[in-house]
């Protein structure tokens, strides 16, 4: 297998549930964030290498803003560098959509015509040699 080229990005969409508020106000905890980062890291992993792979390390992690539940979010990875066994990726959590709930449509939501940046965050990933 030749060598992964860094430029390559994998995007994953997921709706947050209400289950996962932690906080008042539908506040989801950052390590919901991190948990994302994992799956698209997961799936970068397989596309490169053939292989889950193994998270080692987060160089730096940004809280920028509040991630909600009932919020859209848009979760990429791309892929930095690479060497022989390690990967290193950037991350960045983008709310693409917000619950709107009011008292007569409590399930109302809105399209962010500006998605919001909420979590950036460098990390490494090793494989298999």
């Amino acid at each position: 297998m030749s060598a992964p080229q860094p430029g390559l990005e994998v995007v994953h969409r997921r709706y947050v549930p209400y289950a996962h508020a932690h906080y008042a106000g539908h506040l989801v905890d950052g390590a919901y964030s991190l948990g994302l980062f994992g799956d698209v890291a997961t799936e970068m992993c397989i596309r490169t290498d053939g292989d889950e792979g193994l998270f080692a390390s987060y160089e730096d992690v940004q809280f920028l803003a509040p991630v909600l539940a009932g919020d859209v979010v848009e979760v990429r990875c791309v892929l930095e560098s690479s060497g022989r066994r390690s990967r290193r990726l950037s991350f960045t959590v983008h709310v693409v959509a917000r619950g709107a709930g009011t008292p007569q449509r409590p399930g109302a939501a809105e399209l962010l015509d500006d998605p919001i940046v909420a979590t950036t965050a460098i990390g490494t990933v090793v494989v298999p040699g």
